[in-house]
């Protein structure tokens, strides 16, 4: 029987070897999660969620050194795997890239792929910081901004609008407005505005608090907002 097809391959396994991957994949998985925790965008907790990489990262390496001598062993993992269910939703797509990339570390690492996946591995994180870096620093803002405040005057509410909308203009890129609700002695507004440098948002919020005292402001990051 040719040796490819043979259910017990002799075993090939190195203990140097596997410490060696083991050891490279501890490297790996630190700049993995300090990466995570540094440049990702997620709601989740990236502190805790970085400290699960490690762990996938070596488990894998430690599989792959296993199973890649041996089809049985091969078979018996796929079979194994085939009936595990993770009950833990991973809701943010970043999230399920850092686990693939965490996941190909350790496969290249465990097929003793070891400079390939450190060369490969280096380049796409550094990739992906200098991609996010720019990224952030010409990325607008797009921010919901709500409104309430108490009118007691008896003022008609067009008077605000026309007001609040020119204060607006002086100091937001874009804004349009969503909502307006006016009763009788308060009035709402709700705007999608689009912002440049976040620091505007100060200037913005003292000159509201001068045109109306009695004003309420709240700021919500679009961008960030979790999909229902």
């Amino acid at each position: 029987m040719p040796k490819e097809l043979s259910m017990n391959w002799p075993s090939d396994l190195s203990i140097m070897s596997l410490m060696i991957s083991l050891l490279l994949g501890v490297g790996l998985s630190i700049i993995l999660s300090w990466h995570f925790r540094r440049f990702g965008s997620t709601l989740s907790n990236r502190e805790g969620f970085s400290n699960v990489f490690p762990f996938v990262l070596l488990t894998t390496v430690l599989i792959i050194s296993v199973v890649k001598s041996s089809l049985a062993l091969s078979l018996g993992l796929v079979g194994a795997l085939s009936i595990v269910r993770f009950r833990t939703p991973i809701k943010e797509p970043e999230e399920l890239a850092y686990l693939f990339m965490a996941i190909a570390m350790g496969l290249g690492l465990g097929a003793d792929r070891t400079a390939l996946t450190v060369v490969s591995s280096l380049s796409i994180l550094t990739f992906m910081a200098i991609f996010k870096w720019k990224r952030s620093k010409i990325e607008n803002k797009n921010l919901y901004l709500s409104i309430d405040w108490q009118d007691k005057s008896g003022e008609y509410p067009e008077r605000y609008l026309e007001r609040l909308n020119e204060i607006l203009i002086k100091h937001l890129k874009r804004s349009d407005l969503r909502r307006f609700d006016a009763r009788k002695e308060s009035v709402e507004a709700t705007y999608l505005v689009k912002i440049i440098d976040p620091n505007n948002l100060n200037k913005l919020v003292e000159e509201l608090r001068r045109t109306f005292p009695a004003i309420g402001v709240t700021f919500i990051d679009q961008n960030n907002m979790p999909s229902v």
